[in-house]
């Protein structure tokens, strides 16, 4: 019970937040009305989890004020249409030119994300790169776990996907995402569980190409 008031508490202040504006500690205690202590408890946690941050404001009489405000991450947290009008603009797309261009599309994307990636592998190592490559789904969202199989051999699992959504109707997607990983780290990737596909999660088996061909 207690989590559940925890969560909701949580929650209210984010709302506030958004609805509000930026917010003093003493002005969310009022508009919630629990008390200031517990107010601050979540402020704490909210901060730690980088939901939300503050600025301090001078007051003319008295000590300077923190106010709060969201970050661009607890933007997450508000419902939001994206993938449907994405998957409405593929629709049309679809109907207009065809799967191919979609499946073109599709690859011009994930050719943009190996450029923008590239130079972040640059004289690494094998070992280096599959860290690095973590790193990145990581940033964008992926909820990555990553197992050294050994020397030469990884499985990386991610547990998000953001655009699952549109890789349920167009695979290709996912096609792509393991080709930039191909790419990237010039190694052998297979995928052996896909969440688009209704897996629990995706995961990646991936193998030093240096090591295969010796």
């Amino acid at each position: 019970m207690d989590q559940q008031l925890d969560i909701s508490t949580r929650d209210k202040i984010l709302q506030l937040l958004k609805t509000k504006g930026d917010l003093s500690a003493k002005e969310i205690t009022e508009f919630i009305g629990i008390t200031s202590m517990a107010v601050r408890r979540h402020i704490n946690t909210l901060e730690k989890d980088g939901l939300i941050e503050s600025k301090t404001i001078r007051q003319p009489m008295g000590r300077p004020t923190a106010i709060y405000h969201l970050t661009e991450q607890a933007e997450t947290f508000f419902p939001n249409k994206y993938h449907a009008l994405t998957l409405d603009l593929l629709g049309e797309l679809e109907l207009d030119a065809g799967s191919d261009m979609v499946d073109r599309l599709f690859d011009r994307r994930g050719e943009s994300l190996r450029k923008n990636h590239a130079e972040k592998m640059h004289g690494k190592s094998f070992a280096e790169k599959v860290e690095v490559l973590a790193e990145i789904q990581n940033e964008n969202g992926y909820m990555v776990e990553l197992e050294k199989n050994s020397e030469n051999e990884y499985t990386l699992m991610e547990f998000n996907c953001p655009i699952s959504q549109i890789a349920k109707k167009y695979n290709h997607a996912c096609t792509c995402e393991m080709k930039m990983f191909e790419s990237l780290l010039g190694a052998e990737v297979g995928r052996t569980e896909c969440l688009a596909k209704g897996d629990k999660k995706c995961v990646y088996t991936i193998k030093n190409k240096m090591e295969l061909s010796h």
